[in-house]
């Protein structure tokens, strides 16, 4: 991003063109694979159906509502989240996962049916050489059930998302025959998959380049390509964007990054990235309230350093920086304030910059606060508030600030 010459932007000078061309989706399944992370609470159906709200008024394009055949309150979650967005005439399109068996997508077809929407369904299936040893399965079996689950599928009249998982660890030739077989059989989505976080970039690249290649353009189908990557090595997001880049239509993700083990590629930090890439343009004020509902609703915590919905994202009590955030503002220019020492505005998610007073401070940062709460400073009050926080241990509180504000002077 170039704010009228102000920033030299080494992210678009070169030969690599971004975004590509075509929208680029966001499947976003907190209310499924998020909740398979073991710390995590199962939230109420009012929990989810807010949430569910929440996604809308981010205009995320669809969600999973969960996998029915999991139990009975998983199934009345799933239809009651179906029977909302029905009810509410929302956008956002819903999904449900299940196995390649018959028991798992008969449900999905019955809250379809329930509540007069089309509800797609996400069929998964192990496919790597480590997996296929394990559980025992020829490629023969693989081959023969994507076949027989999706014909099943398509029977039951349900868009049909085909999925196979650790998928950036199973080999080009059973790649390109599963999601072939799917495809002739009636599968119009398909998902790669990065089950174990595994993947870097460039393997992302590869895997989305050569599923394009070698399987949708042969096919003569209109197929849309999902990515769905895991945080292992830290590369989830790094991982999305080389996927998009090599034509995946649709990346799927969770909020706060929760999911199996170390979670899954961060809905929220998707938008952000997207946003400020110009691949969407919409009002993401609700992003921070979106993250801290998810956490509340999971009994999880938001770290205080995350990304953009943290609580320290857009806070300093760093002299040098505050110096120059304060000079900013004192031009006038609110824009300019919000980038000087910030790679993300944080007015674009209705929010605002914050300078504090710590140990790290200099008088900029008490004569900031001071004016903020319109108190008027005199140079005993200044130098006593430095001297305090250049003594304390952490960031001074508003509290504190206060009472060092009311404390007599020395006679």
């Amino acid at each position: 991003m170039e704010e009228d010459g102000l920033i030299y932007d080494w992210n678009s000078a070169g030969d690599f063109v971004f975004p590509p061309a075509g929208k680029v989706t966001l499947d976003d399944e907190t209310l499924r694979d998020g909740l398979q992370n073991p710390s995590v609470r199962n939230p109420s159906i009012a929990e989810k159906i807010e949430i569910l709200h929440l996604m809308e008024a981010l205009g995320i394009e669809s969600a999973n509502i969960g996998l029915p055949a999991a139990g009975p309150r998983a199934y009345a979650d799933a239809e009651a989240l179906a029977i909302e967005i029905a009810n509410a005439r929302m956008k956002i399109r819903p999904n449900c996962a299940a196995r390649t068996v018959e028991d798992d997508i008969r449900p999905i077809a019955k809250i379809s049916q329930r509540s007069g929407i089309a509800v797609e369904a996400g069929m998964f299936l192990g496919s790597s050489p480590v997996r296929r040893l394990v559980e025992g399965w020829s490629a023969d079996f693989l081959l023969r059930t994507t076949e027989n689950a999706v014909r099943f599928g398509v029977g039951q009249g349900l868009p049909v998302m085909y999925v196979t998982e650790d998928t950036t660890r199973t080999d080009a030739d059973t790649v390109q025959a599963l999601y072939s077989a799917a495809i002739r059989c009636g599968a119009r989505a398909i998902v790669l998959c990065d089950t174990v976080g595994h993947a870097t970039p460039m393997g992302a690249y590869n895997l989305v380049k050569f599923v394009r290649e070698k399987v949708v353009a042969p096919s003569g189908e209109s197929i849309r390509v999902d990515w769905h990557g895991h945080c292992d090595r830290g590369l989830a997001i790094a991982n999305s964007f080389a996927a998009i880049a090599a034509g995946a239509n649709q990346v799927q993700s969770v909020a706060n990054s929760l999911g199996e083990r170390v979670g899954n590629t961060p809905t929220e930090l998707m938008l952000v990235n997207m946003q400020l890439l110009g691949m969407i343009d919409r009002d993401l004020s609700k992003l921070r309230q979106f993250s801290e509902a998810v956490a509340r609703a999971t009994h999880t915590v938001i770290p205080p350093n995350y990304p953009v919905v943290g609580r320290d994202a857009f806070r300093t009590a760093t002299g040098v920086h505050a110096a120059a955030l304060i000079k900013a503002q004192k031009m006038g220019d609110a824009r300019l304030a919000d980038m000087v020492y910030s790679g993300v505005p944080a007015s674009l998610f209705g929010l605002e910059q914050i300078i504090e007073v710590g140990p790290l401070s200099g008088k900029s940062n008490v004569l900031h606060w001071m004016d903020r709460q319109s108190i008027a400073p005199s140079e005993e009050i200044v130098q006593r508030i430095l001297d305090a926080a250049k003594s304390a241990s952490s960031v001074l509180t508003d509290e504190e600030l206060f009472a060092l504000c009311r404390q007599p002077s020395p006679r």
